[in-house]
């Protein structure tokens, strides 16, 4: 998490036949290995009040272009996975013209080698979480014009690891870092639910390197194999790697998520750690996701956090990247319990 994958906005200031959702998944036996218990979470009207509220904020800071923060196409992918966690899809609910637009937006904003930075530039944190937004869209609406950007962008991801496993800022294949890797990995496993495919050797390479993360000591997860200390942000990260690649029954993954409960919260990364903390948290299940939900629920209900227009922005945590960001992420986050995004799917 050292090196910011939205610092460059800062410097700087689809339609488609709608089709059953390929990215689905039949459910899962609720006695099989590797299957999160049942939960009683649900949205409750207030719930409901506020993420309602924060969509209509986050419909109307839309530019014309159809991006959200000056084109930054991480953050427009975090916006279109709002809408769509809450069953708004390209031409589909209220916000249906909004996010078909957004996806536009991401789908000119590939570059030849599938890059999706767009003109204003980025890095491999943006291109992953655009990816991932982009797999959603097609696993839910079978989009064949949102297919072929995704496969490019998916193919340069493939090509782009190192032989850690991992991926860094660069699309290279050079260093590697778990917070950039986590978002490759999670673009990839979007892409292999939605029938794009990925090879099955990248997932098992990504998996030695962010177990080269772990540490044994703390049951955290570390920036990097060599770095000193786990962190909240990274071992939320860690553990959704283990769930995105398969391994639900990993020793790794108890240990782990008591450091979560433990640590609480980042607050140098509280939204962006919160963002893959509420996933993890998710495919755990039960009561540990039962009690994560409601203290997340409580937070961001609590009076005056939500601003009266609809936003979140909290000037202590995460500020530079603006309320957009942070509207995104708690709408994301508030919104797991509906399961429309096939990501989100046990």
């Amino acid at each position: 998490m050292r090196r910011f994958f939205f610092s460059f906005v800062l410097t700087g200031s689809l339609a488609g036949a709608f089709a059953p959702p390929a990215g689905t998944q039949p459910p899962r036996d609720d006695s099989a290995p590797g299957v999160a218990p049942k939960d009683n979470v649900k949205m409750d009207d207030a719930t409901k009040k506020a993420v309602d509220k924060a969509l209509k904020y986050l419909a109307d800071r839309q530019e014309a272009d159809g991006a959200w923060a000056s084109g930054n196409t991480a953050i427009t992918g975090f916006v279109l996975l709002a809408f769509m966690a809450n069953g708004h899809m390209p031409n589909q609910g209220d916000y249906g013209r909004h996010v078909a637009k957004g996806v536009r937006h991401l789908c000119s904003a590939a570059r030849a080698d599938g890059y999706l930075v767009g003109a204003r530039g980025g890095n491999m944190y943006c291109h992953g979480m655009a990816t991932l937004a982009l797999t959603q869209a097609y696993g839910m609406t079978g989009d064949e014009d949102v297919k072929k950007v995704t496969k490019r962008a998916i193919d340069l991801i493939v090509k782009t690891q190192n032989n850690e496993g991992g991926w860094r800022y660069d699309p290279s294949p050079t260093g590697a870092d778990i917070s950039v890797t986590i978002m490759q990995v999670m673009a990839l496993r979007g892409a292999k639910d939605a029938g794009v495919h990925v090879p099955d050797k990248v997932m098992r390479d990504a998996l030695k390197y962010v177990n080269r993360c772990y540490d044994k000591k703390s049951g955290g997860y570390k920036y990097q194999p060599f770095s000193a200390g786990a962190g909240y942000a990274r071992t939320a990260a860690g553990v959704c790697v283990l769930q995105l690649c398969g391994e639900y029954d990993a020793d790794e993954i108890k240990k782990a998520v008591e450091f979560l409960t433990k640590t609480g919260d980042d607050q140098g990364h509280f939204w962006y750690g919160h963002y893959y903390a509420c996933h993890a948290m998710n495919q755990v299940g039960g009561e540990l996701w039962e009690k994560y939900y409601k203290r997340m629920r409580d937070q961001l209900l609590a009076p005056g956090f939500q601003k009266g227009t609809g936003e979140w922005h909290d000037i202590y945590r995460e500020a530079a990247y603006g309320p957009t960001y942070q509207t995104a992420i708690a709408v994301l986050i508030l919104s797991v319990p509906t399961h429309y995004l096939p990501i989100y799917q046990k």
